[in-house]
Parts: C-alpha cells; sequence; structure tokens
C-alpha cells in the first residue's frame, strides 16, 4: 500500500464494490469534488517531500564534497608524515653511525693518551735519574775543587774556578734542554686531552 504524507492512493482511487446484478451508479459532484480536494493535497504533500528529498540529498552532496576534500587533504598530510619519518629515520641512523665513529676515535685517544701519559712518566724517571747524576758530578766536582784548592797556587785558582763555573753551566744548559723537552710534551699532553673534550662534545650534540 503506498502512501503520501497519509493519503492513501488506493482509497483515493478505489471506488464503492458493486454487487453482483447491480448496475453502476454515477458518482455525485460532492464525491468528486471531495477526491478532488485530496487529489490536490496528496499532490502538494507529494512535491513537499519530493523537495525535502532533493534538500537532504543536495546536503549530502556537499557534506560528500567536503569529506573528499579533507580525505585529499589527509592523505597529504599522511604522505609528508611518511616522508619527514624517512627523513628522521635517515637522520637517526647517520647519528647512530657518527656515534659509533665518534665512540672508536674517543677510544683511540684514550689509548693514545694513555700512551703519552707512561712516556712523560718514564721521561719524568730519566730526567730524574739525570739530574741526581748531574748533582752528583757537580758535587764531585765540587770537592774536587776543595781538595785542589790546596795543592794549586792561588794563581791558577781563577781558571780552575772558571772551568768549574763552565762545566755547572753546561749541566745547567742541559738541565735546561730536558726540562724544556719536558715542556713540550706536557702541551702535547694538553692538546690531546682538548680534542678529547671538543669529541666528546660533538658527539653530546649529534645525539641531541
Amino acid at each position: 500500500m503506498s502512501t503520501f504524507s497519509g493519503f492513501n492512493l488506493e482509497e483515493m482511487v478505489n471506488m464503492t464494490p458493486l454487487k453482483t446484478g447491480q448496475e453502476p451508479q454515477e458518482p455525485r459532484v460532492e464525491q468528486l469534488m471531495s477526491k478532488l480536494r485530496w487529489l490536490l493535497q496528496g499532490k502538494r504533500a507529494l512535491e513537499e517531500e519530493i523537495n525535502e528529498v532533493k534538500s537532504v540529498c543536495d546536503s549530502l552532496q556537499k557534506e560528500l564534497a567536503t569529506l573528499q576534500t579533507e580525505a585529499y587533504q589527509l592523505e597529504g598530510i599522511h604522505k609528508e608524515k611518511e616522508e619527514l619519518c624517512r627523513k628522521l629515520q635517515f637522520q637517526c641512523e647517520e647519528s647512530e653511525q657518527d656515534s659509533a665513529r665518534q665512540l672508536n676515535q674517543n677510544q683511540q685517544s684514550e689509548e693514545l693518551l694513555e700512551q703519552y701519559r707512561c712516556e712523560i712518566q718514564e721521561y719524568k724517571l730519566k730526567l730524574r735519574k739525570q739530574r741526581m747524576k748531574f748533582e752528583k758530578q757537580l758535587h764531585q766536582l765540587i770537592e774536587q775543587h776543595k781538595n785542589l784548592h790546596s795543592i794549586f797556587t792561588p794563581e791558577r785558582l781563577p781558571d780552575e774556578i772558571q772551568t768549574i763555573e763552565s762545566t755547572k753551566s753546561q749541566l745547567i744548559s742541559a738541565e735546561q734542554l730536558k726540562l724544556a723537552q719536558l715542556f713540550r710534551l706536557d702541551e702535547e699532553l694538553d692538546n690531546v686531552r682538548k680534542q678529547k673534550q671538543l669529541g666528546a662534545t660533538a658527539a653530546e650534540a649529534a645525539e641531541q
């Protein structure tokens, strides 16, 4: 049964069934006018429903267009996010490789620094032994000078003193040379430490 806003089409067109042997009667004017008004009301109701459906359809079309636009935008954002993710992953892999290289360099620097420390300690010990040897030789020369003072005449004393002073100056010069070498080794050790600190700072910056 088809209805439009409470109107029954079958009722609008259905005529009262005739009994057997009964002749059809002509409908009265009042009945025809009533049915006509009923049909006009149904037509208006049907037009209103058609307009309402049309309006809903237009709204759905607009909503569909909006959703498609948003879908395109979201798809573009998704592609941008994927590209950014790939870039970040690549940068992360590079940072890990840089960190591994920096760690290897730091380990090598530490080993080299330890080697320099051992060499400096050995050189200091050697320099100390040489200094003790020089001091012993100087003491022996002073004792010899004291002994020779009683043997040689006072006229030769200035020459002997000059000789001793010359020997002393040579010993002092040799000692200063050794100290200068030790100072250079200390500077090299400081440079290695600074390089190690710079490498550690660069590694921390790369991890961040």
